[in-house]
């Protein structure tokens, strides 16, 4: 039987050559990674969920499926899903929370995640706790999804997406409370630059209390850390509709 999860390893931020290249990052309890099924690949095979588990690498649930060939494979786990039930991908599955379908056979107005971007690609967006995409309507050769952000997106027609949505709703209300807490998710202190040696960082030195000065703020690698410092994706503003923020797209 195929090996699910295995101990996943720590690097604490560092590289193959043991230098800090990611600031920030301790140790944590030792956890395990489970191998999420997002391709959805076996096709027109039922499944039973045998166990519900909790997933320390996600703010989602998990479910343990058991197929009819004797396979297991793991899943992220809908809302509704209940222990025994049976579900499958296929092209002519019912519509139920856990079934996976091509987008073209997806009624209207219906909830889904784990959507591909590509067909084949496997799902790569919609996979967090408690979130969801509406099927909105079908164009000429697109299926319009309106996506968690508000942003409606045009879809290939042959792109897979699970009916439902992800479960483990409360999981968004979760606050870190204290410093303990974080430190068990491998996340250490970051201590404000204006707080630091002027050769640790290029907001520090100054006597009291000073501003960060030097026209703009700055990263500790003295890049600057405000204004646009990402690139557009221009290869996918062809699909996208309507933006979350900028209203219809033109």
């Amino acid at each position: 039987m195929k090996k699910l999860k295995w101990i996943l390893s720590k690097k604490s931020g560092r590289s193959n050559s043991g230098k800090v290249t990611v600031r920030h990052q301790g140790g944590r309890p030792k956890r395990y990674f489970r191998e999420i099924d997002f391709k959805r690949d076996k096709k027109g095979v039922w499944g039973q969920v045998e166990t519900i588990e909790n997933d320390p690498n996600r703010g989602a649930d998990i479910a343990l499926v058991l197929y009819e060939d004797g396979e297991r494979r793991y899943l992220l786990a809908p809302n509704g899903l209940t222990l025994g039930q049976k579900i499958i991908a296929s092209q002519a599955a019912p519509i139920e929370a856990g079934n996976a379908l091509p987008l073209a056979k997806i009624p209207f107005g219906t909830l889904v995640h784990n959507l591909e971007i590509r067909p084949g690609l496997g799902a790569q967006i919609v996979k967090s706790a408690g979130s969801a995409a509406v099927v909105r309507g079908q164009g000429d050769k697109w299926i319009l999804v309106k996506l968690p952000s508000g942003e409606v997106r045009r879809f290939n027609p042959d792109c897979w997406a699970t009916v439902g949505r992800v479960g483990k709703i409360e999981a968004k209300t979760f606050r870190i409370k204290n410093a303990g807490t974080k430190r068990k998710f491998g996340i250490r202190p970051g201590v404000r630059g204006v707080a630091m040696h002027p050769k640790a960082h290029p907001h520090g030195g100054g006597e009291g209390k000073s501003s960060v000065g030097l026209k703009y703020p700055k990263t500790v690698y003295g890049k600057p850390a405000v204004g646009k410092t990402r690139k557009k994706k221009k290869y996918s503003d062809r699909l996208i509709i309507e933006h979350r923020k900028k209203g219809p797209h033109n």
